[in-house]
């Protein structure tokens, strides 16, 4: 099992990024949270098998199709044994 935090620089804000980011975690049954931040960058914690993880991070470097991602920071992060589903937070 892998956990990440990444944060995704672009523009990602007013795009449907985080309810694409959303579908795509469901569909790929990781669980975690997607959020956007004040500076304009989106914000995410996932978990899951790290196979799972790894094709999650490509995809957030391609983005939702409005979307431009120009960079993508991924750090690891302990795991969260309480996080349940994958949701948008505000």
């Amino acid at each position: 099992m892998r956990a990440i935090r990444a944060i995704v620089h672009g523009r990602v804000q007013g795009v449907f990024f985080r309810a694409f980011t959303r579908d795509k975690a469901h569909q790929l049954n990781i669980v975690g949270w997607v959020r956007n931040k004040r500076d304009g960058t989106v914000e995410c914690k996932v978990q899951g098998p790290e196979q799972v993880i790894n094709e999650f991070v490509e995809f957030l470097f391609e983005g939702s199709p409005s979307s431009r991602v120009d960079d993508v920071v991924v750090l690891d992060v302990p795991f969260d044994p309480n996080l349940r589903n994958f949701k948008i937070t505000y």
